[in-house]
């Protein structure tokens, strides 16, 4: 048979995670108040990580000199992103199970692609409520927030969460490429999608200047909130760089996806059948 082209090869593994998700999507929606209370239960599981910083408001007036409006945006800006993320790839950590197992052999013969397999499995529509406790809580951060709105910061809010998205996607996709090699660690890989969640959630003030850069340079997450937040908010952007760069998430977004995909594909060819 004729190599497919690149597009189509995409094309086709696009279409299957949709089957797929479609599929789990009927099968979790066959039981709505289920649903309903999971949905419940994980948004308020993740609320609880903003009620903490409330109480931490009710004894200080600033935090790392950012307002509880600017925290709230950083942090609804934040969750926002990495919630649609986990919603299309929060499959991933299951990926280490099956390579222990040997489970994933299973998905290696038939016709779609793993990674849209792997992405997909038991997807899990309940973590909408992620995503919608932090349109909430970036919706109060919007609505006390004094900002001089113009047309660049206005077209930036929603090009940074998608990218944002986009990179914590890319992260969530080599956290499960690392798997190939390591065969079950998945808290290696929940450090820096779960981790860098929280971790954007507070002003990079209050963090030390090498974790800054290293969130910036080595594992640029940074640019899924940090950068393009604080010029929004009119505030200096980190480590002394130009203003300009917070117009890159975009550029940031498609490098890590690239990169994500050539790891994938490495990792998918190192990797080895249990035998069993």
């Amino acid at each position: 048979m004729p190599e497919l082209s690149r597009g189509a090869v995409l094309w086709n593994g696009l279409r299957a995670y949709g089957l797929i998700v479609a599929m789990w999507t009927r099968s979790t929606m066959a039981y709505r108040a289920s649903f309903a209370m999971m949905a419940f239960g994980n948004f308020a599981a993740t609320a609880f990580d903003f009620v903490a910083i409330l109480m931490m408001f009710s004894h200080i007036e600033s935090l790392g000199g950012f307002s509880l409006s600017e925290v709230a945006f950083l942090y609804g800006t934040a969750g926002t992103a990495f919630g649609l993320a986990e919603l299309v790839l929060g499959s991933m950590n299951r990926l280490g199970g099956r390579v222990r197992d040997g489970t994933l052999d299973t998905l290696l013969v038939r016709p779609v692609p793993v990674l849209a397999q792997v992405a997909a499995d038991k997807f899990a529509l309940r973590r909408l409520g992620r995503v919608l406790q932090g349109l909430l809580v970036l919706g109060y951060g919007l609505a006390t927030l004094d900002l001089d709105w113009t047309v660049a910061r206005v077209l930036l809010l929603p090009t940074m969460i998608v990218s944002g998205a986009a990179i914590f996607c890319a992260v969530f996709v080599v956290g499960g490429a690392f798997q190939f090699w390591a065969q079950d660690a998945s808290e290696v890989q929940n450090a820096f999608t779960y981790g860098g969640n929280t971790l954007l959630q507070y002003p990079p003030s209050v963090f030390g200047r090498e974790l800054v850069r290293g969130v910036t340079f080595v594992v640029p997450l940074a640019f899924a909130n940090w950068i393009p937040a604080l010029y929004i908010m009119g505030r200096e952007v980190p480590l002394g760089l130009p203003q300009e760069v917070a117009f890159l998430p975009p550029v940031v977004a498609a490098v890590c996806c690239a990169l994500a995909g050539l790891v994938w594909r490495t990792g998918l060819r190192a990797y080895r059948s249990t035998g069993s």
